[in-house]
């Protein structure tokens, strides 16, 4: 067994990590909630910013947000909470991805 760890690994250990806590901070403040509690859990963040690209043409703010999340949660057959914890996790995973990309690119 080796004991040099590669940079790479330990980026992409932290990614991994901060995207877990970040699915479970989510988790843990959308579930079981109403519409206006994922909202108010998510609101000014990047995952709500995400949801509201994705949201219904012609629509802006709260409902372009709300449609956004309902609608990248019914990709994987879940609902607006889904959506909210996929948009909210999916930049930290895009940064560990970036990251341990690079560092795996420079690596000896």
């Amino acid at each position: 067994m080796s004991k040099n760890i590669r940079n790479s690994t330990v980026v992409g250990t932290v990614g991994t990590v901060g995207t877990v806590g970040t699915a479970a901070s989510t988790v843990s403040a959308v579930a079981g909630g109403s519409a206006a509690t994922i909202m108010s859990s998510t609101a000014g963040t990047t995952g709500a910013a995400i949801a509201s690209l994705a949201g219904t043409s012609g629509t802006a703010g709260a409902a372009a947000i709300s449609s956004g999340m309902a609608s990248i949660g019914s990709v994987v057959g879940g609902g607006m909470a889904t959506g909210a914890v996929l948009t909210a996790t999916a930049p930290v995973a895009i940064v560990a991805a970036i990251g341990y990309g690079l560092f795996k690119l420079f690596e000896d």
